[in-house]
């Protein structure tokens, strides 16, 4: 009976086993294939995006970007997205931060509940807030500007930056600042002269989590903008008409800042889905 058992347990375990890879191998696949199809018509020619049978390999040819470069109001799309994910990088850390630093080292009341109406702010789907903001935003005259943008893209990224730094304060030790504190410094000089060169870089993710989170949304750019649309609506209004190797290059161009945070800041991501979920 107990080779029996020890036959069967073996054979289970290598059945999970093979399960277990070849989930990730098919997950692997379902991410990287379509980004190497990305990149290999991103670096072939305009003729070799649009011919058939497609190679597999790049041909190393930046026509694809050139001809991006090169149409009418691009451009300017990609400015006016770095403009506005910068905005929001500020915005988000300067909000975020001090936010994070009080939920970390202070006992109120009502604490939790806090924390969980920050998670339930990405509860209200962006649509339904649309009709709303763009009418807001006309009255004010923030309309079709990248502040006004900035701000909208800002409310979807202070969540996160909020979670990633109290993570971050919560790993820090409260007795070093105590420790500052008794040899003279203040609450404020004990944070910046202890605590922030601890949790620079991982502030540095929070800020490049929000940059990432403003490079690709789409909906509210596409609503609440007309003359300056940043890159993701400029590519949506262009869609139907622009041709292939545009549409490639476009979203080459939208896909690497993703690509670079995540393996930038996936550490920071794990800390703060581990202390968030306690």
């Amino acid at each position: 009976m107990s080779d029996a058992a020890s036959v069967s347990g073996h054979s289970t375990n290598k059945a999970g086993r093979f399960v277990y890879v070849s989930g990730v191998v098919l997950l692997c696949a379902w991410v990287l294939i379509p980004l190497y199809l990305l990149l290999v018509n991103t670096l072939s020619s305009p003729e070799a995006v649009n011919s058939f049978p497609k190679s597999f390999l790049p041909g190393f040819d930046l026509g694809s970007l050139e001809f991006f470069a090169g149409f009418s109001g691009m451009l300017v799309a990609l400015k006016n997205s770095i403009i506005v994910a910068a905005i929001t990088m500020v915005l988000s850390i300067l909000i975020g931060a001090p936010a994070g630093y009080a939920l970390s080292r202070f006992e109120f009341r009502g604490k939790e509940v806090f924390r969980l109406l920050i998670l339930l702010t990405r509860a209200f789907p962006l649509p339904l807030l649309a009709l709303p903001l763009a009418v807001l935003f006309i009255r004010t005259g923030l309309d079709d500007t990248a502040f006004g943008l900035a701000l909208v893209h800002t409310t979807l990224a202070v969540p996160f930056a909020v979670l990633i730094t109290f993570s971050l304060f919560s790993g820090i030790p409260l007795e070093l600042e105590e420790a500052a504190w008794t040899l003279g410094c203040t609450r404020l000089t004990a944070f910046t002269k202890v605590v922030l060169p601890l949790i620079l870089p991982g502030i540095t993710a929070s800020a490049i989590f929000a940059f990432v989170i403003s490079w690709n949304e789409v909906f509210a750019a596409a609503v609440l903008t007309i003359e300056n649309r940043t890159l993701t609506a400029f590519l949506l209004q262009t869609l139907s008409e622009s041709p292939l190797h545009l549409k490639f290059a476009g979203g080459f161009i939208l896909v690497v800042p993703a690509l670079v945070f995540i393996f930038a800041v996936r550490k920071y991501l794990f800390a703060m889905w581990g202390i968030a979920n306690r």
